[in-house]
């Protein structure tokens, strides 16, 4: 009987956060803060923006606002529990806990398969632009973003099930600022076997089928704009898959970074780069398309120009 009790389910957990020294605590807190409503603001205007200028209902746009729309809430499943942790207590229930894992892969999935379906419009546009009003219909572009998020969810749902299936004992605090499925998987003490055979397997065709599929397209890509003759013409074309190919960096190159590597060698060097796909690219991804594209930056302007009309007085 006192075996049963020293082996049964955990009620919460203590995640320890980015740092535990509390002259840390308020900085730490005021960033994320600033950080977290900078995500929520831009990733708002660019949805804004593209839904409220008719010259901007184009695939392309379309699934730009899904990305912002799966931004904000990737960024809403992570930044206010950090925010909590730096400034009151650092525990979390236990299905709290796998809940935010939940949505945390089914969201961060989500992008990188919007990303990929991204590219798949960029490739259509570039190598088969009379074709592209067919091929990219309104009614694909919803099943591409459904598959998108149907798939993701799917994934999602079956690490959070069998993770239910392990067993945790007296360790219950998790070096991380989120509730990751290593770290987790690290204080169970059952055989985490079943948990590992379907991240080697099924976890990894979710996570690299979606970059395999960018690159092949940008293969396609770089080789049919190669043919163009002028050079006029290959700027536009590039220019037109810079601020997707960016973001494309910067995401899979952190989240390749933390995941292509054995369960026994996560350590807590790898915050930043969880830091950086989880939180910061969230951030960024309204600046890198807005910044380098003219219509967004001639949309926001009517927007802007729009409300200022409407709050005039009359």
């Amino acid at each position: 009987m006192e075996k049963v009790n020293h082996t049964s389910r955990v009620s919460e957990f203590i995640l320890l956060g980015l740092s535990s020294r509390p002259e840390y605590q308020k900085p730490l807190f005021i960033l994320f803060l600033a950080i977290y409503l900078v995500t929520i603001t831009g990733n708002l205007l660019i949805i804004l923006v593209i839904y409220s200028d008719p010259h901007l209902q184009t695939p392309m746009y379309f699934f730009l606002s899904f990305l912002s729309f799966t931004d904000m809430c990737f960024a809403t499943a992570i930044v206010p529990r950090m925010l909590v942790n730096f400034l009151s207590g650092k525990t979390i229930s236990y299905a709290g806990c796998l809940t935010q894992m939940y949505f945390i892969y089914a969201l961060g999935n989500t992008d990188s398969f919007l990303l990929a379906v991204m590219a798949f419009d960029r490739y259509v546009a570039i190598c088969d632009p009379f074709h592209y009003v067919t091929i990219m219909s309104h009614r694909r572009c919803v099943l591409l973003v459904t598959f998108s998020c149907s798939v993701t969810h799917l994934h999602s749902l079956l690490h959070t099930l069998l993770l239910t299936r392990l067993t945790f004992c007296d360790s219950k605090v998790i070096h991380h600022f989120l509730c990751d499925l290593s770290p987790l998987m690290k204080l169970s003490c059952s055989s985490t076997f079943v948990n590992e055979i379907v991240i080697m397997i099924e976890g990894s065709v979710v996570l690299v089928s979606p970059f395999l599929f960018i690159t092949f397209s940008y293969i396609r890509i770089l080789i049919a704009v190669l043919k163009i003759p002028s050079a006029a013409g290959k700027r536009k074309a590039f220019s037109t898959c810079g601020s997707h190919l960016t973001v494309v960096m910067l995401f899979y190159g952190s989240i390749f970074y933390v995941y292509l590597q054995p369960l026994s060698t996560y350590t807590v060097k790898d915050h930043i780069a969880t830091l950086v796909y989880t939180v910061l690219t969230s951030m960024l991804n309204p600046f890198i398309y807005s910044l380098r594209n003219k219509d967004l930056k001639q949309g926001l302007r009517k927007l802007m120009l729009r409300r200022k009309s409407q709050a005039a007085p009359s």
